[in-house]
Parts: C-alpha cells; structure tokens; sequence
C-alpha cells in the first residue's frame, strides 16, 4: 500500500497539529515525527528503509531487539541449534495470539515463511533468509513455496533447516514478522487497511493518510503488560527543519534527525531535549573499479590517506560525527600506507546531492587538489545519484547507510558483501567473501567479531571503499517522554511512557 506525501498534505497536517497547541496536549497519546512512512504496512513488499521504524511498533519478530539493543526473546522465548549447525528450533510462548484475539502458532510461521518465499506475494530482498533451505528455488518459480525448509514440529516448535551453517539466525529472525493467515485468506491484500489490520505488535493500525498513521494498544501483545502508551500518532514531515519547529512549538513529543548543521545551535536552544546516541550510520565514498584510474589500487590508497576526516567531521557534520578510517568502530585496521607514486590522468568526478552530501564533496575536492588531484563535482536529486551509480556511471559517489538498531558488526559489513546492497561499485573480491561467509557460519559471538574484522582488514587493504566518518543519530525528545535509554535511540516505542504536561 503507497503513500503518496506532498507539499501541501504536510502543510495541512502541519497546521492541524499545531492547532492543538501546548495547552491541548493529548495526555495518552506520543506524537512523533518522522521524515517519511513506510511504503507499505506488509513487510512483504516494503522497501524503504522507513518502513522498518513502524514495522518495530507493529509487528513482533520471532526473536526481538532488547531494551538496549541486544538479540532477546520475541515470540519465541527460546531457540536452539542442531549438531551439524543446520536446523535451528524455536519455540514459540504460551497463549500466543494475534491482535484480533486469534491463536498464534508454530503453522502460521511456517505459512508466513512460505508467503515470504512466493514470487506471487513477496517483493522485499530475503538477504540472508536464503540461507533456508529451498527459500532461492521457490522465489525463482523452481519450486512450490511449501518446499522451504521450514516445519512444525507442534504447534509451538518450529524448526528452520538451512543449507548452510548461519551462526546469526536468531539475530536476523528480529525482523521475520509472520502474517495473519486467516485474514489474507480472506481479504488478500487489503489486510493492511486499518478496517481490517490484524498484527502480533505491541500496537495496531487504527487509520492511515498520506501523511501520518495512528496507532493504539494491542491488546493481545505478549508483552503487554509493559506498553503503558496507549496511542501513538505519527506524521510524516520530510523536512528536518520543519520537524524542529514543530517540536519546539510543542506539537511533537519525538522528532528523528534534525539538521545536522543545526545541532550546536539546538544543543543550545533546547539543552537534554536533542539526545546523540551512538548508532550504526556510516559515512563513506564509493569508488568505481571499473574505471581508470580507480581500478589501480595505489590511487584509491592515495585519495583515501589524503582525506582531512577531522576536518570533515569538525567542520561538516559540526561535531556530530566521529572522524574513522574504518567501516567498524574501534577497529585495530588501518589504511594500507601511501605508495610511492600515482597517476591521475583525468580530473575525477564527484556525485553528490544537496546539502551535507555536498559540503563533503567540497570539502574532499580541496583535500585532493592538495596532493594534485582535480575533481568536478556533479549534484543532483537521491534518485539520479542512485540511478547513476546502479548503472556504473560514476566515478566517486558519497554515500551512507543508518542500519537502525542493528549494531551488530555483521549489519555494518554486510552491505558490502557479494549480495549487499552497497555492493554496487564494481568490486569483486573472493577472499572478502570467503571471510563474510565464514563469520556468518560461527556460532561463537567472539570469533565472530573476529572474524568480520578480518573481513574488514581485507576491505581496507583493497581501499576498495573510503570511509569518512561514523555519525551520531539524534532525537528530539520532549521531556514528558520517560523511558529512554542514552545506549540506543527511542525507536521501541512500547518501551517508552508519557507523563501529564
């Protein structure tokens, strides 16, 4: 289900909240405001990256996100793995049920699995799901859904067999959200409309328009008993600055990513009310490897050594970002050292968009002509830019990535691996992805670390991307909101509260 955001909807919906004023604050009710909703409410077919704040508050994972972070029961409170590290069981709570009071059990995930998995019903990247066994074959059509290697063993165990070993499962099912069987049944895919929305989430959708959703307590949530909001209003506002003055006029409780040029001013304006937390944003340039002269290794070291990243950091993000060479926070890699000599034939070009991406443009253009390297800088819209470097047509592209609540080392790397979605400037390289895939197989959260930074030591060895910066996530958070936590960003709603204004 699309939703479709204008200029004026946001205006209106803009003006209708501040109508309300601070004297008429709801007392049961969060408002938050956010850059864009989700393009769709099943994450079947959602791909946008927004999608996957509200899916947190909507539907529950098999497993789930802690209160700070870290893997813990979701629907099933316990997993295990088997010998041969191919078959992982999980069993499911007592007394699981869906919003609509209905039993939730081990078949429906199964059937969910299967809707994942059929060419017909799903649109969104499986990434690693395809670990399960049959989960490629049946969306390519080669064989029917129900071949996934997904069974109930009763009606709260099920088990997953995959065809290799893949030590993060259990992290990766925080997103595998299952899906009301008997309702799709019966109203196919108008089962996201709000008439009929039946989740598992600690909240339902009660209405949606173009430009906010509205959503209240889920009565049957396992977890209820610790959701004290019992409603929550969301508008969409593209605008970071529009987003500020809102919750500065005192119509938003929570507000994501205010400009990051404005965020020594509103430290400030608005004291503890702008909260930094550390989080999974990576700033980094893509470098084409398909073309002269960034297919030689000796010059992709020189541009990356010749980066001021504190510059770019103190000056450009205005101290909202940490200055790193490496993809992984206190990383014991290092940049390969300058060689002896480089060429540069051609001035290279620069892809950006407007605002912060190119004040970094201008920023590296006046560090690389410091060490005889001209450059052409070229902005244009996020879409031209994507289509662009999709299409190879691009010599360096600043780019970055916010993975969320996902701060494990693997979210952070995997986006360059073979099948990343990162992986979209022409590098291919075996012993890369022959680590990736032996830290996906280690079950042993230490050797994984490990392991990934091995594959990060590799990463930077090639120079095969150059790192900027690691950016801090800020919130606009009214202090009427309790709950949160300065270790990760206020994005578990069901874990915050309200108090009187």
């Amino acid at each position: 289900m699309p939703f479709l955001l204008d200029r004026r909807s946001v205006l209106l919906s803009a003006a209708a909240l501040a109508a309300c004023g601070r004297n008429e604050i709801p007392a049961d009710t969060l408002r938050v405001g956010v850059a864009n909703l989700p393009d769709s409410l099943d994450p079947a077919r959602g791909e946008l990256s927004a999608a996957a704040l509200i899916y947190y508050q909507v539907h529950a994972g098999l497993t789930d996100y802690g209160p700070d972070g870290e893997l813990a029961p979701g629907l099933a409170e316990s997993w295990s793995i088997s010998p041969d590290g191919l078959t992982w069981t999980f069993t499911l709570r007592e007394e699981l049920a869906w919003s609509d009071g209905r039993p939730l059990t081990a078949h429906d995930i199964v059937w969910s699995a299967q809707r994942l998995v059929d060419p017909a019903e799903s649109f969104s990247d499986l990434g690693d799901f395809y670990a399960v066994e049959n989960a490629r074959a049946a969306l390519a059509g080669d064989v029917p859904p129900q071949a996934l290697g997904v069974t109930a063993l009763n009606d709260r165990m099920v088990s997953f067999r995959l065809t290799t070993p893949l030590g993060l499962f259990p992290v990766l099912m925080r997103e595998f959200y299952p899906f009301p069987r008997h309702l799709i049944e019966r109203v196919g895919d108008d089962w996201v409309e709000p008439e009929y929305w039946v989740s598992a989430g600690a909240y339902k959708v009660e209405s949606v328009s173009q430009t906010a959703i509205s959503l209240i307590r889920n009565p049957h949530y396992y977890g209820r008993a610790g959701v004290s909001i019992p409603r929550i209003e969301v508008l969409s506002v593209r605008d970071d600055a529009t987003r500020v003055r809102l919750f500065r006029a005192g119509d938003l409780d929570l507000a994501q990513n205010p400009p990051a040029n404005q965020i020594s001013f509103l430290q400030g304006e608005l004291g503890d009310r702008l909260r930094g937390f550390e989080a999974p944003i990576l700033r980094y340039l893509k470098l084409n490897h398909a073309r002269s002269p960034l297919d030689q290794l000796e010059n992709r070291i020189v541009l990356a050594r010749a980066v001021d990243r504190d510059f770019i950091a103190r000056e450009v993000f205005a101290g909202s970002a940490s200055a790193s060479a490496s993809v992984l926070k206190d990383s014991p890699n290092t940049i390969p050292p300058a060689p002896d000599s480089f060429q540069f034939e051609r001035p290279l070009e620069i892809r950006t968009t407007t605002g912060m991406g190119e004040r970094i443009a201008v920023a590296l253009a006046d560090d690389w002509r410091r060490i005889g390297v001209e450059t052409e800088i070229l902005v244009s819209y996020p879409t031209d830019l994507y289509q662009a470097v999709d299409a190879g047509d691009f010599d360096i592209a600043v780019a970055g990535f916010n993975r969320g609540l996902k701060a494990d080392p693997f979210f952070m790397l995997d986006p360059f691996g073979p099948t990343g979605f990162a992986a979209n400037f022409n590098w291919v390289d075996d012993q890369f992805a022959a680590i990736m895939q032996a830290a996906r197989e280690e079950n042993d959260p230490g050797l994984r670390a490990e392991t990934y930074f091995a594959a990060e030591a590799r990463l930077m060895q090639e120079a095969a991307i150059v790192t900027l910066a690691h950016e801090r996530a800020h919130w606009l958070v009214e202090t009427r909101v309790t709950g949160t936590r300065d270790s990760v960003q206020p994005m578990l709603w069901r874990n915050l509260g309200i108090t009187a204004s």
